[in-house]
């Protein structure tokens, strides 16, 4: 089989190895073979829905980046998205040095940033996955769907499943989902087929806008609308305007009351900009376990 290869440089601090770390701890993408030197996936590009095999190595300054078919500036603009390495990230560390705390947290995981769905859609199918139910589940749940209904993409000798297009999922029932979910999940195709429910869109848009239109999506509530905008268009300026957990997380670390409003936690966010998608995820990330000092890459955890 053909490959092509291409190199994304990172603007500012940016460690491979703590990308990988983060996939294998992830329970989205906790299944995903892992050498400890290479993060291989395959997903339906959402340039044109087909699907494509990637692997990603360490290379200096960046990543090497291979693909299964050619990959023009729309791949790998995806690419480029998923590892956050489309945004400058120089001025990460002077918001850490304005705000101790988050400087704390950025010497705890240095170079971690954020690591995107493979597509804003995907991440709306996680997001209704996940609700009322544990990641755990909803992984396993994915990846049956995956299995059953995507293609199968070859990557050195392992056969990784894309999760489906929308149009796959368009009419596909039996999907082990609640009939309420199905008929959500259905909408949520039919917005990504409507290009609404694409990162292209939603990064156009003002934060708070694309949050606002992913709210009125079937199925998406607040924490789901800022997880496809933060997690899935990979927007790095957003801020979650309901995430409880997160909240618990802020407080802890800033010594706020129990009772603060949300209010609060936004004006403690103000701190971080530009880079507020990506402060929130270094938090939750460490508060949730992912990248203690235990986790750690090794073949086949």
């Amino acid at each position: 089989m053909t490959s092509h290869r291409f190199v994304l440089a990172a603007d500012g601090p940016f460690d491979f190895g703590a990308t990988l770390r983060f996939v294998q701890a992830w329970p989205a993408t906790g299944d995903l073979p892992a050498d400890g030197r290479a993060l291989r996936f395959a997903y339906c590009a959402e340039s044109d829905w087909l699907p494509i095999g990637v692997t990603v190595t360490a290379a200096p300054g960046g990543v090497a980046v291979t693909t299964t078919r050619p990959a023009g500036p729309a791949i790998r603009a995806e690419v480029a998205r998923i590892l956050s390495l489309d945004v400058p990230g120089a001025g990460f560390a002077r918001a850490g040095a304005a705000d101790p705390v988050l400087g704390d947290l950025q010497r705890r995981v240095p170079g971690l940033r954020p690591v995107c769905f493979w597509t804003p859609w995907e991440a709306a199918c996680w997001a209704l996955m996940v609700q009322r139910s544990s990641m755990v589940i909803a992984a396993r749940l994915k990846r049956r769907i995956a299995e059953r209904y995507g293609a199968k993409v070859e990557l050195d000798g392992q056969v990784h499943p894309a999760f489906p297009p929308p149009v796959t999922l368009l009419d596909a029932g039996g999907l082990g989902l609640p009939a309420q979910k199905e008929e959500w999940l259905r909408g949520l195709a039919r917005a990504a087929l409507d290009g609404v429910l694409t990162a292209e869109h939603l990064r156009a848009l003002d934060p708070d806008q694309a949050l606002a239109e992913l709210r009125a999506l079937p199925g998406l509530g607040p924490f789901s609308a800022g997880l496809v905008l933060i997690r899935g268009a990979g927007a790095p300026d957003a801020f979650p305007g309901d995430e409880p957990r997160l909240f618990a997380t802020l407080r802890e670390a800033y010594g706020l009351p129990q009772d603060a409003p949300p209010a609060a936690y936004r004006r403690l966010a103000e701190a971080w900009r530009p880079y507020r998608s990506w402060a929130s995820f270094l938090f939750r990330a460490t508060a949730y376990g992912l990248m203690d000092d235990r986790t750690e890459v090794s073949p086949g955890r």
